[in-house]
């Protein structure tokens, strides 16, 4: 199973590139990855119905008890075959969807088989976290899919509208996932549904994890986003919106309810929800005039049903439900790639517009018929089984209140009525010809590829009813799982004799044609009774409430004032954790105040320094002053003996002064602002208190301790597991290696956040190279500067701004340091340095260049884009977890290869050097976005304002 999900991973990445090499044609190829995936679970039909488990389980993080964790029982089988088989034939559909060299097609084809590998993990899943890591792919992935290129409003507003709804009800769900494993002492789903446990936390939980699913599933009152998302291309509604995605929270829900149906809350939540949700998708069905978005209110109609009887909590609702499941999974997907096809071929999806199509695309039209007919619930298709089961098991006493199965009853006939009814409106619509408008042109005629998914899906709903009780061994196999409240188990069958079930699928079938006939009225009434208000209005209304209190309290509390900020910040924390410090914070019994003369000596020209910092009035004077601050504490770090540290600090000073220096020009030279004396009292009174705070804060966690430290026990496991002797790297890369994930992830966002505040023109603009600056003096010539001459790019700077000195330096030192930036990556893993102070020495380069020859110098030092060092490293860093996967230990575990090799001798090879490599990219890419955003952005900006003008034919940039 973990292959599987590999595989679709695999797959996603290298989308893009097949879709570069073989064009649209890249889709069959990526069609075989679920085929296979689908090939397996078939496979596996004969152990689940014997009642053997699927399972697989790999350590993920082991400290905080994560496993990834799979599970293939009948429920996930039959879930997982719909996710495969169906995102098969959608991607094979996509070779004939899309034109040829038609944009962003890469891209999408990587985003719909990521999706299909995180919507069959989320089937897989058995540990509750590792479903929701699955539930939140598919939600961003969806996210994508949705907004397409970005290009479309309408599209951007449905992909922000399904994120932010579906987003807000996952973490609804997360914390209920949180309160039932607490609740039931195990966060494996199988433990949760075998003894679920009670008590408040569990009736909370299990109502959090309901709305998750209720968003997902697009259920009353959240069901408006299903339908905005029809912006998106027709095989993502087919999919995501018909056969996978919406179906996450049926499965859920079905999941759930053989331990939480006994739940307080659950039932009257499913039930009522559920048939709600069915009567308002199917009577807004029947007013749309587009056949895709008729489609859309129909599914919101139908996963009411489906979330109502997988949730009942019995038996026989359940096998109608799984069933009802299967079927609605071949006919939605076949309808919606059916209109994909119409819309191709005539370029309007209007009904009003669409005439006699039935005559002119026969095959399409039987196709289309085929599936409509399912959802109608017409024999002898599988529509009509899981229909017809599901009120037999209503009429047999499948709730355990009669008067609610009376109710639900009523509420799922009249549910099917509109069913019917609008399932006539889409064929009428499609296919027949209308009185007065002429017959629909065929602009594109569609190819036997572009029918073959949605015949094969209309061909399975077929046959499947015939052969219904092939699959009832599955769908019982399921149904085991809950109590049995009907006086017998009824197997599938398309034909049970002469009873009442017959009579009411009879009914609602008649009930919808009538409906149908009467139309015209039937839409008039719907005019005259519209509401004023819809769920839909009401969320922007709500999303727009928020942006203007965000205003409000944005303008009232963020007043642009710095010092304002940081006094409040800093009194806040004097008057709250302060306060407690000085009342019940264990104080030490012995004071001492340095270990060393020296530390003495540092900590003297550390508050002057800071001291003098107060009196300076020229910016860039207070900030080296306040550079021998930083300094100064590095130094501290060397005398307690923590070289990795004091490195560190030394390096990450310089970059700041650096970053400083950029920033200061384009502020005024001397700080003119003068304050009353009052004011810098209260501001020198924080000051000295809050550094007087931290000071005790640290004294006093030093005096508190009682237990051994935990990185006591850290060198010997460092050498022996990690295959280092430098504790501290090999702590970041290999013991704590999760929390410089998120470091590193935090530094990609603060410099993407950066660069995109200062740039004016595309964040991914081109590098600004030497050649430019040749091309503008030369008068466009296309002259290109001399390979062998080194700083070329110097000749562009005004010759007041040019250093011999510096250049002289720079020729000296930048290649030596670079080296040396390599020397501490290579040799952190045992010596002070490693991936982030090799990438500082090798950014402190980059400035070298950038300070001696300019912004093109810059781009001719380091001519690639920052944001593909990040993205690069970042990835680079994520990709080598798997290596220990891979050699049989943990992610981002240390794998050590020791081998010897000729010349070489004994090479000592540990795979945690790759992660630090990662890091080194990403610092390296942090700087050099950095010099690109504050200099040579800034640079650039200036040459445009006030360009130099020399003589005839000769210009330089500034």
């Amino acid at each position: 199973m973990l292959v599987l999900l590999l595989l679709h991973l695999l797959a996603g990445l290298l989308a893009p590139v097949l879709v570069r090499w073989w064009g649209r044609q890249a889709f069959l190829a990526l069609a075989l990855v679920p085929a296979a995936g689908f090939g397996w679970v078939l496979s596996r039909l004969g152990p689940v119905l014997a009642g053997e488990e699927q399972r697989e389980t790999v350590r993920w993080i082991p400290a905080l008890d994560l496993d990834v964790a799979l599970r293939l029982d009948a429920l996930a089988l039959a879930f997982a075959a719909l996710v495969t088989g169906v995102g098969a034939l959608v991607l094979v559909y996509c070779a004939r969807y899309f034109s040829p060299g038609e944009e962003g097609t890469g891209r999408f084809a990587g985003c719909l088989t990521a999706f299909a590998g995180s919507m069959l993990g989320l089937v897989l899943a058995d540990d509750m976290l590792l479903l929701y890591v699955f539930w939140e792919l598919t939600t961003v992935l969806s996210f994508l899919l949705i907004g397409g290129s970005g290009r479309r409003l309408a599209a951007r507003r449905a992909a922000s509208q399904a994120l932010i709804l579906t987003t807000a009800g996952g973490l609804a769900m997360l914390v209920g996932l949180i309160l039932v494993g607490q609740a039931s002492g195990s966060y494996l789903l199988s433990e949760v549904v075998a003894d679920p446990g009670s008590g408040t936390a569990m009736t909370v939980g299990a109502a959090l994890v309901l709305a998750g699913a209720v968003t997902k599933s697009a259920l009353v009152p959240f069901h408006f986003w299903l339908p905005a998302a029809m912006e998106a291309p027709t095989p993502v509604s087919a999919y995501l919106h018909a056969a996978a995605m919406v179906k996450a929270g049926v499965y859920l829900v079905a999941r759930m309810a053989p331990g939480l149906a006994d739940v307080p809350g659950w039932r009257p939540v499913v039930l009522g929800l559920g048939v709600a949700t069915m009567l308002v998708g199917g009577y807004r069905a029947l007013r749309q005039k587009d056949v895709k978005l008729l489609l859309a209110f129909g599914t919101v109609s139908q996963l009411g049903f489906l979330v109502t009887l997988v949730g009942a909590g019995s038996a026989e609702l359940a096998a109608a439900g799984l069933t009802m499941t299967l079927a609605h999974g071949l006919f939605k997907s076949t309808l919606f790639l059916t209109v994909g096809v119409v819309d191709h071929a005539t370029g309007t999806r209007d009904l009003r517009r669409l005439s006699g199509l039935g005559r002119r695309l026969p095959v399409l039209a039987a196709i289309g018929t085929a599936a409509a007919a399912s959802m109608a619930g017409l024999p002898p298709l599988l529509g009509f089984v899981g229909k017809e089961a599901a009120f037999t098991a209503l009429l047999d006493g499948g709730l355990p209140d009669r008067t609610a199965a009376v109710a639900v009853l009523v509420g799922l006939v009249a549910g099917s009525v509109l069913t019917a009814a609008y399932t006539a409106r889409f064929v009428w619509g499609a296919f027949a010809r209308k009185p007065g408008v002429p017959d629909t042109v065929l602009e594109h005629p569609p190819e036997a590829l572009f029918l073959a998914a949605p015949a094969v899906l209309a061909l399975a709903g077929l046959v499947l009813g015939p052969a219904s009780p092939l699959l009832d061994p599955l769908v019982a196999a399921y149904a085991e799982t809950l109590p049995l409240l009907a006086p017998e188990a009824e197997h599938l069958a398309l034909w049970h004799g002469w009873q009442p079930a017959l009579a009411l699928s009879a009914l609602t079938v008649l009930g919808g044609a009538a409906l149908f006939a009467v139309r015209g009225p039937v839409q008039r009434l719907q005019g005259r009774v519209a509401v004023g208000a819809s769920a839909d209005e009401g969320y922007w209304n709500v999303v727009q409430g928020v942006d203007r209190l965000s205003v409000l309290v944005t303008g009232t509390t963020q007043r642009g004032s710095l010092p304002a900020y940081l006094g409040t910040i800093l009194a806040v924390v004097l008057a709250l954790p302060g306060t407690l410090l000085l009342t019940q914070a264990p104080w030490p019994g012995e004071w001492r105040a340095w270990d060393t003369p020296v530390q003495a000596v540092v900590g003297v020209v550390v508050v002057t320094a800071a001291a003098l910092t107060l009196r300076i009035r020229q910016r860039l004077s207070a900030v080296l002053v306040v550079g021998v601050t930083g300094y100064g504490i590095a130094v501290v770090f060397a005398l307690q003996g923590a070289p990795d540290l004091a490195l560190t600090q030394f390096l990450v000073e310089t970059l700041t002064l650096v970053v400083f220096v950029l920033v200061l020009r384009k502020l005024p030279k001397d700080i003119t602002e003068r304050h009353r004396p009052r004011e810098r009292a209260v501001r020198g009174v924080i000051a000295v208190s809050v550094g007087a705070f931290m000071g005790a804060v640290g004294a006093v966690a030093l005096a508190v301790r009682t237990a051994t430290p935990v990185s006591a026990g850290w060198p010997g496991p460092a050498y022996d597991f990690g295959g280092g002797k430098n504790v501290v790297n090999v702590t970041l890369v290999d013991i704590r290696a999760w929390d410089t994930i998120g470091e590193i992830s935090l530094l990609v966002v603060a410099a993407t956040g950066v660069a995109s505040l200062v740039f004016l023109r595309g964040r991914t603009g081109g590098v600004d190279r030497v050649t430019r600056a040749e091309l503008s003096r030369s008068g466009g010539s296309g002259r290109r500067a001399p390979r062998d001459r080194w700083l070329a790019a110097t000749a562009t700077l005004d010759p007041a701004r040019r250093s011999v000195v510096l250049e002289v330096v720079t020729r000296l030192l930048f290649h030596t340091i670079t080296v040396f930036s390599l020397y501490l990556l290579f040799s952190g893993h045992n010596e002070p340095g490693g991936g982030f102070a090799g990438g500082l020495v090798a950014g402190l380069a980059l400035v070298l260049r950038y300070l001696a020859g300019g912004r093109y110098e810059l781009g001719e030092a380091a001519p690639v884009a920052p944001g593909l060092l990040l993205g690069s490293g970042l990835l680079f860093a994520g990709v080598t977890g798997v290596a220990g996967l891979l050699l049989g230990g943990g992610v981002l575990q240390t794998a050590v290869l020791e081998t010897t090799l000729p010349v070489l001798g004994d090479v000592k090879l540990v795979t945690s050097l790759f992660f630090d490599c990662g890091v080194y990219l990403i610092v390296v890419g942090l700087v050099l976005d950095v010099l690109r955003s504050l200099g040579a952005e800034l640079d650039r900006q200036e040459d445009q304002e006030d360009p130099i003008e020399l003589t005839p034919g000769e210009v330089v940039l500034r």
